[in-house]
């Protein structure tokens, strides 16, 4: 049984930092490519950031040089370290995992930027 499970959502203050953990269990993590998405309330899933499974990264527009996105093999983890934020950024944060066809989702962890 596959599962992603995030973690480290919240309320921080604009300009504030937040990481975002993903825990995977259930495939052999190493190979898949790991990506996080997020939803603002009415509108489309959107993309955020990807790590490869040789490491390689890609970012949204919106969040480069602001995100970074890091995985480690050994603990079956990625990271989404979240800094400079701002209200745009407050969305539900989603952990996907995608290899060969084979595509998995978290629950997902709120991330709200408040005042």
């Amino acid at each position: 049984q596959v599962q992603l499970v995030e973690s480290g959502g919240g309320l921080v203050q604009p300009g504030g930092s937040l990481r975002l953990s993903c825990a995977a269990s259930g495939i052999i993590f190493s190979i898949y490519t790991m990506g996080w998405y997020r939803q603002a309330p009415g509108k489309q899933r959107d993309f955020v950031a990807r790590t490869t499974s040789s490491g390689s990264t890609n970012y949204a527009d919106s969040v480069k040089g602001r995100f970074t996105i890091s995985r480690d093999n050994a603990k079956n983890t990625v990271y989404l370290q979240m800094n400079s934020l701002t209200p745009e950024d407050t969305a539900v944060y989603y952990c996907r995992a995608n290899w060969a066809g084979q595509n998995y989702w978290g629950q997902g962890t709120q991330v709200t930027v408040s005042s």
